[in-house]
């Protein structure tokens, strides 16, 4: 029935949407762990620190030997150990790199990217919970009978927008004195006569009287025999639906069925 435009709940739900996005992308590069290449890189790496360990290595023994036979100092016997030790431990780095690579972002990692996309995803929802507001939508089939504000005005958070009517639920009100209830009891009928419709004839039945009287009809004047006649309301529907009937026209009573 009424579209109401809100600029910043459109620009809200953009940013979210783009906080989604951003989050969806580290979730899955998470998942997914390392690019193809990054692999073959950390993988190359480590080959390459296994040829300086097995160089390293054979240095080593020799500078070894050479030492057992007097031929080198002690110092370099040490710097020959010295240099393997390192290339032992740049080895060891560089698989910690391939595993890494290979295996991809620790469990923990991932559910946390996973708990920023849920997060953003809900974020999303409560934008677009709010955005069902701005547009109203009646219920039922019904008729608009007034428009309070204008296109273009704007409208507070509450105000009304428009006053509609179900034509499909009609019921007549009578307030009726109570010395006039005796032969209105829950469910009967009768018939009134509608002015607006060339005085037709139409068949109610009461479904609802109130359970307590409103004001007096008739306020007694002596203090001694008489009282004050207090009035209820009546509703009554009709039996059949009547054509062209609609809210506030009047029904004359014609008389009480059996």
């Amino acid at each position: 029935m009424v579209i109401i435009d809100c600029p910043e709940l459109s620009a809200k739900l953009e940013q979210a949407n783009a906080a989604e996005n951003a989050a969806q992308a580290q979730s899955k590069k998470a998942i997914k762990g390392a690019r193809k290449e990054m692999i073959v890189g950390a993988y190359e790496m480590w080959q390459k620190a296994q040829v300086g360990v097995d160089i390293a290595k054979k240095l080593n023994d020799r500078v070894q030997r050479l030492f057992d036979k007097g031929v080198v100092p002690a110092q370099k016997r040490d710097e020959a150990q010295a240099q393997y030790d390192a290339a032992v431990s740049t080895s060891k780095a560089a698989k910690s790199q391939y595993d890494i690579a290979m295996n991809g972002a620790e469990s923990e990692d991932k559910e946390a990217a996973l708990a920023l996309v849920n997060r953003a995803k809900g974020a999303v929802n409560e934008v677009k919970s709010y955005m069902k507001e701005i547009t109203l939508i009646s219920p039922i089939d019904v008729e608009v009978t007034e428009v309070f504000p204008k296109q273009g005005e704007l409208v507070g958070t509450g105000a009304p927008i428009m006053s509609i009517v179900d034509l499909n639920d009609m019921w007549f009100t009578f307030n009726v004195r109570e010395d006039l209830l005796a032969d209105m009891k829950m469910g009967s009928n009768f018939n009134v006569k509608i002015p607006a419709l060339n005085n037709q004839i139409v068949t109610l039945k009461v479904s609802y009287i109130k359970a307590l009287a409103s004001y007096a009809t008739w306020k007694a004047t002596k203090t001694a025999g008489q009282f004050d006649v207090k009035t209820f309301e009546v509703r009554a529907r009709p039996n059949i639906k009547v054509k062209d009937l609609r809210p506030g026209m009047t029904a004359l009573f014609e008389k009480t069925l059996k």
